[in-house]
């Protein structure tokens, strides 16, 4: 069968039918104009054809878009070089959208030179979701390890259900933290709601005792269950060892009556 060479008309529908944003550049002709753009791209960008040829691909760029996303586009086009990044970019009526973006230099035999072909997909929706869930863990991250304040530089650190290594290496992460900001003295870390009694984990929550010696605060401990404190002997820990109190009211009137 002999090779088939498609019309411009049929390679024009097709791109049209296209769902995502195509265009051409020109890289060769000054200021790199736009020469060519697909339905998909007018609909995605809100242009008119005619406000959109002959202008640099700029025209999108606004506030907000990445001024090293903008550098890796001009190295691309100037080294001829395909790329494919994320980028923001605003549509004629000023909204701003995220663009997945994909350039790569197509060479044109009977032209003798190269062109740009641009595809972009609107991402917003997944970028705005992606942005939510990041936000939903920060918030699950903060309730599973607050530190409350309860009276002047005596702060409450209640332990709620299972802990596991990571979870423990927030509460590190951000007992110390709490400590240099909030300047805490004293840290009553309740363990009454602490569901797994892992050895590593256990170990690792006593260890804080170390921790708050090494930054200038003490370490109390209460709601030690009977099983907890069973566990702690099965693995070699002296309870003596630290400051413990059955509930965090009995810590707090311990410390009130300390001067």
């Amino acid at each position: 069968m002999d090779d088939f060479y498609p019309s411009k008309d049929l390679l024009k529908k097709v791109l049209n039918v296209f769902p995502s944003g195509v265009i051409v550049i020109d890289p060769d002709a000054d200021d790199c104009p736009i020469v060519y753009v697909n339905k998909g791209f007018l609909q995605l960008t809100g242009y008119e054809k005619e406000e959109i040829i002959g202008k640099n691909s700029r025209i999108l760029h606004g506030i907000d878009t990445p001024a090293a996303a903008i550098a890796d586009i001009q190295n691309a086009i100037t080294n001829r070089k395909a790329i494919s990044l994320e980028i923001i970019n605003y549509r004629k009526n000023g909204e701003k959208f995220w663009s997945e973006l994909l350039l790569e230099p197509v060479y044109v035999e009977s032209e003798k030179k190269y062109y740009f072909l641009g595809i972009q997909t609107d991402i917003t929706e997944q970028k705005y979701s992606a942005e939510k869930i990041n936000a939903y863990d920060d918030d699950i991250h903060s309730l599973s390890t607050p530190i409350i304040p309860i009276v002047d530089y005596v702060f409450a650190l209640p332990i709620i259900g299972n802990v596991n290594e990571e979870r423990l290496q927030h509460i590190f992460d951000d007992v110390t933290e709490a400590i240099y900001s909030a300047n805490v003295e004293t840290l009553i870390l309740d363990l009454s709601g602490l569901h797994n009694l892992s050895d590593d984990i256990i170990k690792g929550l006593f260890t804080l005792h170390e921790l708050l010696e090494l930054l200038g605060s003490e370490l109390i401990i209460t709601g030690i269950s009977p099983e907890l404190a069973e566990k702690t002997e099965e693995i070699e820990l002296d309870l003596n060892d630290f400051q413990t109190y059955e509930t965090i009211k009995d810590a707090i009137v311990f410390k009130q009556q300390t001067p």
